[in-house]
Parts: structure tokens; sequence; C-alpha cells
């Protein structure tokens, strides 16, 4: 687009087979089993995507995913092989499992509004009484959504996913191994940059019989950052103020205060250039301050397409 940002892609790879178009970002398959996975800069909340891209919003999600990525691979091993350029990733092409792995260590948003509404179980898994909002689990508890092609993911239960043969109970135990030691991780990771992860979700796959992590992992549109001193005060009994987010949530709350929540029928409010800013400027302080590193914007006028297509055919030339 002549703003620099990424709405789509149409790109034409050597050896390409197809081309998946996500929420937000487009995955080109190719013939030897590797993807090509591009981060636009669109974004979305309660499963829609909304009507304007958010500069550098692919490059944040991209570089922080690789972040992350690269920071766990003692945990479990991943998809990824390099990284050609700020929105693209190369990496294995696994059969994925149609599960999300949502792990919460901290009772808000989603699972705060189940809470105020009375249910004690989420996904099966039980919620202890006296809890208010953001208060943590006694233990982070798992709450798996099956992958949705389009339109809403949807709650299921351990026992639903074994029923139904999206995991064996042997594969599923390991999953939620997985995703305790990567929420792990991440939380320490998080704590060190004066931060709290409060929740997160995971993706996982097969490759050659080996489960490994795939997608993103702890990045703003998959994860729930807090302002470590605003929690912690909050918490402690000043609740003057709520948490400080440092996430994709304060685009679903401004959504929720305009009446939208991605129901049939519902609108989606009106995304001014000054709200679009704000939205990026607060991807790029997450990065930043998640990573503990610089963030580089691409350069004024750059044709960000005709970069990307280059620096991923250079890429696929080395890796062959």
């Amino acid at each position: 687009m002549s703003d620099g940002t990424i709405a789509t892609t149409d790109f034409h790879f050597p050896g390409q087979e197809a081309v998946y178009h996500g929420k937000v970002r487009d995955v080109y398959t190719l013939d030897d089993n590797r993807l090509v996975s591009v981060a636009t800069d669109r974004i979305s909340a309660f499963d829609v995507i909304l009507p304007r891209p958010i500069p550098y919003k692919g490059a944040v999600l991209n570089q922080l995913a690789a972040h992350f990525l690269k920071a766990t691979e003692d945990v479990v091993p991943n998809w990824l092989m390099s990284v050609p350029d700020p929105n693209v990733s190369i990496g294995h092409k696994a059969e994925p499992f149609k599960i999300e792995m949502v792990i919460r260590g901290v009772l808000v948003g989603y699972s705060w509004r189940a809470y105020q509404a009375g249910k004690r179980e989420l996904c099966g898994v039980s919620m202890p009484d006296g809890l208010e909002e953001y208060d943590a689990f006694p233990e982070p508890i798992i709450t798996p959504s099956t992958k949705a092609d389009e339109g809403h993911d949807m709650d299921i239960s351990a026992e639903e996913i074994v029923a139904q043969g999206l995991a064996t109970q042997e594969k599923w135990d390991q999953l939620c191994d997985y995703a305790r030691q990567l929420f792990a991780r991440g939380q320490a990771m998080a704590m060190e940059q004066g931060l709290v992860l409060a929740d997160t979700k995971y993706e996982f796959g097969l490759l050659d019989g080996q489960i490994i992590l795939i997608d993103e992992v702890h990045t703003p549109d998959s994860s729930r950052y807090f302002y470590k001193d605003s929690y912690e005060a909050y918490v402690g009994g000043d609740k003057a103020k709520h948490p400080e987010h440092l996430s994709k949530e304060f685009v679903r709350e401004w959504l929720l205060a305009n009446n939208f929540s991605g129901q049939d029928g519902q609108t989606v409010p009106e995304m001014t250039d000054d709200w679009v800013q704000q939205i990026s400027e607060r991807y790029i302080t997450l990065y930043e301050r998640v990573s503990g590193k610089q963030f580089n914007r691409a350069p004024a006028g750059e044709d960000v397409i005709k970069r990307i297509e280059t620096n991923v055919l250079n890429a696929l030339k080395e890796e062959t």
C-alpha cells in the first residue's frame, strides 16, 4: 500500500504449491516442505479482521516471534529456519494439531468475563471461588480451543480433544507439559523486563513424528502483558487504577466500549488515522520493552512488497 503497510500479499515463489491467507499471516507452502510466513499489518480482534492495517505491526510480530522462538528452542524444537526479512520467517512445514493451547496465569479478559458471569469451569478446568479480576490462579490453567480456519475458535476440553482424535492422550500430555514449560520461560523473561506475562497461546505440529512449536510465540497478538509495577500495586490493594496493559487487549477494550464484540450484525467502529497510529506506537513500544531491543522502522517510501520478495528469493537460493 502507498503508506507502507501490508494489507495482503500475492507472491509467486519458486516451487510454490499453495498460499493460505490467515487473519494476520499469509503462509506460502513450497514443494520441499518449507513454509514462507509473511506477517502482514492486518489486525484482528474477536476473530474478526479489522478494516485498517497497522503500520509496522507485521514486522513487530515477526521479529518478536523469532526472538522468543530462538530463546525457547532448548525447551521444545520449533519450525523456524531463518528470518530473511523483518516481516518474513521461513521454516519447516509440520502437520499442525488443530488445537490452540491457551494457558492462563491471571484471571483477566475472556476468563474474567466468564467468571464474572458465574462460570467456575472453563474448558473442563475448574476455577476456584473467591477470585477477583487480575488475581493469579493458584497454578496456570490450560484452556484449549479448536483452531478454526475461518470464524471463531471454540472452547474444548481435554477429554473432548482425545475423544475427537485431535490428539492422543500421550500427545496431549506432552503438549500440556511443553505449554507449561514455555509459559514459565516466558514469565521469567517478561519479569526480567519489568513485565508480567498474564496469558498466552501456543500452537504445535508434528514433524517426522516429533512435536514442534509452530506459528508465533509470546507476541502481543497471542499474549497479554502488564507492567509489573502497576500490576503488583493493583493486586497489592491499590485499586485506584487497573494494571497497565502492554498487549492487544487495549484494542479489544476499545471495540467493546464501542459496542463491538465480533457478533453477527455488529459494525466495526471507525478507525481514525490517529487511532491507527496509536496502535502502531503501542506495538513498537511492546516490542522494545519485551525484547529489550530497539525497533528499526522501514525508511519512509520504501517498497515493502518488493523488499520482501527480493529478500525471500535470495534466502531460498541460499537454502537450496
